[in-house]
């Protein structure tokens, strides 16, 4: 009740303004009142690749994941588009502090997700102003998956899609009613369970429940990876033109890290190097006293037999520590009203609520527990209380379509640095997989209070074969940020960004024949992280200080033109951009990740990126399918850096080098196959090298990865039927490295920030529908 209160409360004053003036919808894309018909689109063609849209636009319908190992992140299944690199150090693509997406260059924190809608921040892993898809919404109850390459979709509710923008979209109950279950078992002991069961009538009431349970050990070290989720969703029609609809999800996900290595560290230690994990932590204690011995670490010494040299092969501290975790426990909740008015209008508001309790735990030997034992707990605690409204309109008058919408947000975040103490030298007394309660110490403590309000205005203009995109957004997000604990000068204060014109213009002209070429341009700007670990806020508050009042945000102008082809045998899509990013804020990063020192910023130029997108896909005979795409992208630094720190001026050449994270090439492409009873696919993921550092001067070689289905289906009745699925992934068992920048990126030199990919898994699910 208190969730509804909520919901109900945030809604009322926007319903009263969008009554008052017409609020519009999102230009060329469908807003997220239109989920329902986005889903019921995307049936026909498992890929869409944008017929009609003025921008580079893609869909991938649910098949897309069902192929896919049952609870594989719906991020995992959009790596097939162009221009996205996706990369997870798990074979599901749901390990937080692995996942990253980049689109065009621009990292994960520089695009926009929405759920139905609903804002999800940046989904990074210390996300201060939203939450992971995966914690959002089971993979089964996701309709519709949408990619936009460039600067983002109008509509979309999100304040930092410098680049792309990602778009979930729920299905509609009377898509499913009925029961759907599937039990999934496989490599580290990995076993998943989902159960939804859906009531009502198709134009009727309707609604659906669903739980999953997911349990697994890591591929490699010691722990566990474990998630549970609950979701609900009801559609209530209060007549013919009305229409009541919610939604609530709870998450409660905990997963053991996997320890972060170097190149240096893949050599000596090997691919399988990890973590200790509980069932070593007499050497975790070890290798702490050996720290503390030489001084490493900083620790007073209380052990000195321990010596001053490390057992082989470590040959420091930092190759290794205890155990590592990331814990969140997420609920989200919507409460939202759509109204036909008229022939051709539709109003449409939400409401939702989203509250997060979160930990990331690391075993640090760089602080001494209370009770002597030479490491502790050191965490990031997070706690998230959101609440917002957005609303939109949309009508058609002559050959214009018009949209108006509105967005605000009250998001309340605490982020938090505490520590906890191991209770002896021979037992540690605590799980890293729980939460930890009494802390011995907290560091620092820091409230961010955050205000988003954003408008958007478009028109379509449908003149024939020619169809014009008119449109703008503006928004006004302002944090304050103010202390609770602060024992090392964590910055405070207040900072605002204003922009309320970012234009957006677009072309779509049809020749027939299934031809069409389109072109567009957007201008957008990202709003400052509010947050102690990345942004503006996790400078010293001298750093802080000196900055806020020059201080610029970032900003980007995309160009895009292409052509696409559909004749329904084949849908095939070509373009090209050009996108120039402005007031580069480089967050430096002044020590290792574990000890959690303070960074520096610094607006350091602009980068362009120039690229080719291409995408195939071809229904040949037989049930058989082909599907490829490739992306060239020549992303650079246009600028030099240059860093002035004690009076002395150090100027990094960093112009003209490729931007860190961003393969040139591209490339996938995949076989399947699709009869009544047998189904299978084959695909290909290829990338070239990926830098990581700013001076080019390390890089991970490129991979390829090949990944199959196949499966059996028993059709019984309409509604009826039985599969047995087999998935592989990573079928060659490749050795490679997946994420770069878990620490973070340096401007040379070889440094503890990769993760090592996951080697083949094969995973086993019985799916039954009723």
């Amino acid at each position: 009740m208190r969730i509804v209160a909520v919901l109900l409360a945030s809604a009322s004053p926007i319903a009263a303004f969008a009554v008052a003036a017409p609020a519009f919808a999102a230009e060329d894309v469908a807003p997220a009142a239109d989920a329902a018909a986005a889903a019921d689109s995307a049936n026909a063609e498992i890929v869409v690749l944008g017929s009609g849209q003025t921008r580079q636009v893609q869909e991938l319908s649910t098949q897309e994941l069902t192929i896919l190992a049952s609870g594989t992140s719906p991020l995992k299944a959009i790596e097939k588009l162009p221009s996205v690199n996706f990369q997870s150090a798990d074979a599901f693509g749901n390990y937080e502090w692995s996942t990253r997406v980049t689109i065009r260059g621009f990292s994960q924190n520089q695009l926009g997700f929405n759920l139905d809608g609903i804002p999800l921040g940046d989904m990074s892993y210390g996300n201060a102003n939203g939450l992971h898809i995966s914690r959002a919404i089971s993979p089964e109850n996701i309709g519709v998956t949408r990619v936009s390459q460039g600067s983002g979709s109008i509509a979309a509710q999100s304040t930092n899609n410098l680049g792309g923008t990602l778009e979930f979209f729920s299905i509609d109950p009377k898509d499913v009613l009925g029961a759907d279950v599937s039990a999934s078992y496989g490599s580290a002991e990995t076993y998943r369970g989902f159960a939804r069961v859906a009531l009502g009538t198709a134009d009727g009431a309707r609604g659906y429940a669903s739980v999953q349970y997911q349990d697994g050990k890591k591929w490699k070290g010691d722990g566990k990876q474990r998630t549970f989720m609950a979701n609900a969703k009801a559609v209530l029609p209060l007549g013919e033109t009305v229409d009541l609809d919610g939604y609530i999800s709870y998450s409660d996900r905990a997963e053991q890290d996997y320890q972060d290595l170097s190149l240096e560290m893949i050599d000596r230690l090997g691919y399988d190097w990890d973590n200790f994990g509980p069932s070593r932590y007499a050497e975790a204690i070890n290798i702490a006293d050996v720290a503390a011995n030489t001084g490493y670490s900083g620790v007073t010494p209380t052990n000195p037999a321990a010596g001053t040299t490390y057992p082989s092969p470590i040959v420091i501290a930092d190759d290794a520590y205890y155990d590592a975790s990331g814990l969140r426990k997420d609920t989200l909740a919507a409460l939202g009203l759509t109204i036909q008015t008229g022939d051709t209008g539709k109003f449409a508001i939400k409401g939702y609520y989203h509250e997060n309790d979160g930990q990331g735990t690391w075993g640090t030997p760089y602080l001494a527990s209370p009770s002597g034992v030479p490491m502790s707990i050191r965490t990031t605690e997070y706690d998230i209380k959101r609440k917002g409204v957005f609303a939109s309109w949309t009508g058609e008058f002559g050959f214009n379509r018009l949209l108006v919408g509105g967005w605000y947000e009250k998001n309340d975040f605490i982020q938090s640095r505490r520590f906890y103490g191991y209770e002896s030298r021979t037992n540690p007394g605590r799980d890293h997989l729980d939460f930890q309660r009494n802390p011995f110490f907290t560091q620092w403590s820091i409230a961010f209070e955050t205000d988003t309000l954003q408008y958007y205005v478009s028109d379509d203009i449908d003149l024939g074969d020619l169809k014009v995109n008119l449109g703008w957004k503006g928004y006004s997000v302002d944090t304050n940020a103010f202390a609770l604990v602060n024992t090392n000068s964590r910055a405070t204060g207040d900072l605002k960004v204003e922009d309320w014109f970012q234009p957006h213009v677009g072309l779509n002209y049809k020749f027939g024949n299934g031809l069409e070429a389109f072109a567009g341009f957007t201008q957008v700007t990202r709003a400052y992280q509010a947050s102690t670990t990345s942004g503006p806020f996790s400078s010293t508050q001298a750093g802080f200080d000196a900055i806020k009042d020059t201080i610029k945000p970032e900003s980007s102008d995309t160009y895009e033109a292409g052509l696409r082809y559909n004749t329904g045998i084949v849908n095939a899509s070509l373009a090209g951009y050009c996108v120039y990013f402005r007031d580069r804020l480089l967050v430096i990063p002044t020590s290792l990740g574990i000890v959690g020192a303070t960074n520096a910023l610094q607006n350091v130029g602009s980068v362009r990126a120039l690229g080719i997108e291409a995408a195939m896909d071809v229904k040949l005979p037989g049930g058989f399918g082909a599907f490829a795409s490739y992306s060239y992208n020549d992303t650079t630094y246009r600028d030099d850096v240059v860093i002035t720190a004690g009076g002395v001026t150090t100027i990094r050449p960093t112009k003209g080098k490729t931007v860190v994270d961003t393969p040139k090439h591209l490339l996938r492409a995949e076989l399947s196959y699709d009869s009544d009873t047998v189904f299978g696919r084959v695909g290909v993921n290829w990338m070239s090298k990926r830098y990581f550092t700013y001076l080019n001067d390390q890089s991970v070689p490129g991979r390829a990865l090949v990944d199959a289905t196949i499966g059996y289906r028993l059709n019984i009745g309409q509604r009826q039927r039985i599969e047995l699925q087999v998935n592989a992934v990573n079928l060659f068992d490749k050795r490679y490295v997946a994420t770069i920048g878990s620490n973070g990126f340096g401007f040379s030199g070889d440094s503890q920030t990769l993760l090592a990919g996951a080697p083949r898994q094969v995973f086993v699910t019985l799916k039954a529908s009723f």
